[in-house]
């Protein structure tokens, strides 16, 4: 598949931004170190740290689905000098030039990449919402965002490793097993070299 090029952006002061990425089709390592490639190559985005990767089970809309192909997932800490809106164009360019097809909105996918936050900002429109509002619920962006930042905050919600004890006590409380259960880090976290290949499960 060709790629698709970037849009030209007018450059801004870089501010941090958190990515979230998943995908449970075909070869999930391959497409998630190409996305990531892509990322850290985008003008006016530098890839600070990436996590190690969390194989989870696929999430529906009612719960989870053990039967579907499970996720590889993990967090990429960045540095953009785009406007929250123009980076998350840059996120959909990459999910299309990697595969990415928008049929059913909790269904299975060979690419997800979710802002889930950029600096303190609030954001709050049509197109975007900052903080990502689900991602407080979420096991599988708190656990590989506390990889690469363990002081990690969730604007206006507190201290992601919080946060992550709070989902976990609640999943182990509904189904009666231990914290963490059916979650699984496969790799292991990095810093991110300037060309965005750094050493670890992502490059």
């Amino acid at each position: 598949m060709s790629p698709v090029a970037p849009k030209p952006q007018r450059m801004r002061p870089l501010e941090p931004a958190v990515v979230a990425f998943g995908s449970n089709l075909g070869d999930r390592e391959a497409t998630i170190r190409a996305a990531l490639d892509d990322l850290a190559s985008t003008p006016g985005v530098r890839l600070d740290a990436v996590s190690s990767l969390h194989e989870t089970a696929a999430l529906r809309l009612d719960g989870v689905d053990q039967d579907a192909p499970r996720y590889l997932n993990g967090i990429a800490l960045i540095s953009a000098a785009l406007d929250p809106h123009a980076l998350l164009d840059e996120l959909h360019r990459i999910e299309d030039a990697n595969g990415r097809v928008r049929v059913e909105r909790w269904g299975d996918r060979t690419l997800d990449l979710d802002l889930i936050a950029m600096g303190g900002r609030y954001v709050d429109d049509e197109t975007l919402v900052l903080p990502h509002p689900r991602a407080a619920e979420r096991e599988f962006v708190l656990a590989p965002w506390l990889d690469v930042d363990p002081d990690a905050e969730l604007p206006g919600l507190g201290r992601v490793d919080v946060l992550l004890e709070r989902v976990r006590a609640s999943a182990s409380a509904d189904s009666g097993t231990g914290p963490g259960a059916g979650a699984e880090a496969v790799g292991r976290s990095s810093d991110a070299e300037p060309d965005g290949s750094g050493e670890g499960s992502r490059s």
